[in-house]
């Protein structure tokens, strides 16, 4: 057997010269044995002769290919190994002829995969940039305006100086938020954030929330309360209390924002006990959110509603922090809405028994 270093040209010369050598040798032979009535053994000889070239051939070339597509397959599978996982060698007796099909379009599958993945992240990144820089733009432009009004003598004017610095200092805190915002969710994704968990009473909590949206609801004519009976009940879940404070105070901001204006507009809280979890919901009677909207509520920037949201201030950043803070504690976040009757968050908390 050639030793599979052997270029193409080596077999090829190798077997030619075996072929030639076997004709040259069966034509002397021939030749001895053809005054001498051999033509049976000369046909023997004959038989035995092509099956010997056969045998060379095919083992030759078995030889060449296998190797060739052997190196091909080792190669792709150690490119689909992970970083933790070279030193992992596939199977050497494995029939790499059988294997190869699979293992290239499972590779190429992943380089699929991994472009796909990678223009998305591009697309995301782009999308990030614009809307970071628009939404940016809005307050930035306030102030120069303001500024220059000032500027241009309306510092001296107590009809407008106030009012514009009032004004400015609005958007400088709106920007100060944004840029807060994109911290936190910066920390929660790279898991530099460390949250304090503590056992606390989730219904004392949500009431002291509850309060502190008191004088606002009551002036907009919203009712916010948590379900029958639960006031009575003491439900200790084990989480960062401060984060949880965000979570709660985004999703009421939110169902503030958009609860439109139906008759008795209400925002209820209700708890389920699910027994190592405790399932927190916010429900609202407002106008509802489309179902193609759903499951975009959750990014950076996204806004159902672009105008209303931006009238009403904020940064496009609540829901995305909401998510992040849920997941960082391990639990999960859903929603579920219909247009015209309201929508409701749920979110779950681990239960301290």
């Amino acid at each position: 057997m050639l030793p599979p270093k052997h270029s193409p040209k080596t077999i090829a010369f190798f077997t030619t010269l075996t072929i030639l050598g076997v004709a040259a040798f069966l034509s002397l032979f021939y030749s001895i044995i053809k005054d001498q009535g051999g033509k049976e053994l000369f046909v023997l000889s004959l038989i035995i002769f092509f099956a010997f070239v056969y045998f060379i051939i095919y083992h030759t070339l078995e030889t060449f290919i296998y190797s060739k597509v052997k190196l091909i397959y080792k190669t792709i599978h150690r490119l689909k190994l992970g970083k933790d996982e070279k030193a992992k060698f596939y199977d050497e007796k494995s029939n790499s002829l059988e294997n190869v099909s699979k293992e290239v379009e499972d590779w190429a599958k992943l380089q699929s995969d991994e472009i796909t993945h990678l223009k998305e992240s591009a697309q995301y990144r782009r999308e990030f940039l614009g809307n970071v820089s628009h939404e940016l733009k809005t307050p930035i432009f306030n102030i120069q305006g303001y500024v220059m009004t000032l500027l241009d003598g309306g510092i001296d004017d107590p009809n407008i100086n106030v009012k514009y610095l009032k004004r400015t200092e609005k958007s400088i805190e709106r920007i100060i938020e944004m840029v807060d915002d994109l911290e936190t969710i910066s920390a929660l994704e790279s898991g530099s954030l460390d949250l304090m968990i503590t056992k606390f009473n989730l219904i004392e909590f949500v009431d002291e929330v509850i309060e502190g949206y008191e004088m606002m609801t009551k002036n907009k004519g919203i009712r916010i309360f948590m379900s029958k009976g639960t006031e009575q009940d003491a439900k200790f879940v084990e989480a960062d209390r401060d984060r949880i404070h965000q979570v709660l105070t985004n999703l009421i901001d939110n169902a503030i924002k958009y609860i439109g204006a139906p008759k008795n507009p209400r925002i209820k809280i209700s708890f389920y006990d699910m027994d190592e979890n405790i399932l927190v919901e916010v429900s609202d009677n407002g106008i509802g959110i489309e179902e193609e909207n759903i499951p975009r509520l959750f990014e950076r920037f996204y806004r159902v509603d672009k105008g209303r949201s931006r009238e009403s201030g904020g940064t496009g950043l609540g829901l995305s922090i909401v998510k992040h803070i849920i997941e960082a504690h391990k639990q999960t976040i859903n929603v579920r809405s219909t247009v015209g009757l309201g929508t409701t968050f749920s979110f779950t908390l681990k239960q301290s028994k």
